[in-house]
């Protein structure tokens, strides 16, 4: 059952990311994007990530993507201007995104057998389980990452400003 739900919602992240490139305007785009988002999470859930799954909604599905689709909205993009494009973009680029996906495929199938499996349930599978670890063994790095998100919020505040911070 497991398998059939995974292949279900892989097909459905595959769907919307195809859908995610093939559209022209932007907002439907965001909503292809959601779709892709959120068959993540659902495949996280079927691993055994409920945190990842929990944190993939509640972080990229919820709040960047509205705040990508009220961005879109307040800047008001008109319809976009259809072009013919490039022949010769055309008759390079469909060879060369095969060979870099060969080679892209070659050298992880060359890296497992040389790395081995990674498993995904060490110890570690559980919200609980990964809060304790968190908070115990990794605060100092959380901590800081917490400050430098700060940073750069406060960074972006500051360039956002149009007079220039008067």
């Amino acid at each position: 059952m497991h398998l059939v739900l995974f292949l279900i919602f892989a097909a459905f992240c595959l769907a919307g990311a195809i859908n995610l490139l093939l559209q022209t305007h932007p907002i439907n785009s965001a909503l292809s994007l959601i779709v892709v988002m959120s068959s993540l999470a659902v495949l996280y859930l079927l691993l055994g990530a409920e945190f990842l799954a929990a944190a993939q909604i509640i972080v990229y599905a919820g709040a960047i993507m509205v705040l990508f689709t009220f961005v879109v909205m307040l800047l008001n993009v008109g319809v976009e201007e259809k072009t013919h494009g490039s022949k010769v973009a055309k008759a390079i680029g469909f060879p060369a995104v095969v060979v870099v996906l060969g080679v892209i495929s070659t050298v992880i199938l060359q890296a497992e057998k040389h790395l081995g499996v990674v498993n995904l349930s060490d110890k570690i599978t559980t919200t609980q389980e990964l809060s304790k670890v968190l908070f115990t063994d990794l605060l100092l790095p959380f901590e800081l990452t917490s400050v430098l998100i700060l940073i750069a919020i406060l960074g972006a505040v500051a360039l956002a400003r149009k007079d220039g911070g008067q």
